[in-house]
């Protein structure tokens, strides 16, 4: 759960460069938060992260809950629009981050997150 900190102090800091260094190379994040999108790789997240990371509410990324779950590691924060998201994390075995989940962490989109398997 220490690299989910470490993911969570690197959006509070805005520092790009830490927070894809979590990342393995080929990593992929699955956003559904408003819209799906998909990203792979360093460059894609890079372009995702970045204009999260400039545009922040001041209560954003604020840790709500955090628990290990069966793909990984489980994290209920306010993203960089202090809405409450879910997010759900997947390693490798060197403990980089390979793959992201996200979506609205309201209680119905909740258990749909859940109950869907990883992407990748």
């Amino acid at each position: 759960m220490a690299i989910v900190i470490d993911w969570l102090d690197a959006c509070r800091h805005h520092d790009l460069d830490a927070l894809l260094d979590l990342y393995a190379q080929d990593a992929s994040l699955q956003c559904e938060c408003d819209r799906q999108k998909l990203c792979r790789g360093h460059h894609q997240l890079q372009e995702y992260w970045r204009s999260r990371l400039d545009a922040v509410s001041p209560n954003a990324f604020a840790l709500q809950e955090i628990a290990p779950c069966a793909s990984g590691v489980e994290l209920d924060y306010l993203s960089h629009e202090g809405k409450p998201v879910r997010i759900v994390f997947a390693f490798t075995a060197d403990g980089k981050i390979m793959q992201t989940r996200c979506g609205s962490a309201a209680p119905a989109n909740r258990r749909d997150l859940d109950a869907r398997p990883a992407a990748g």
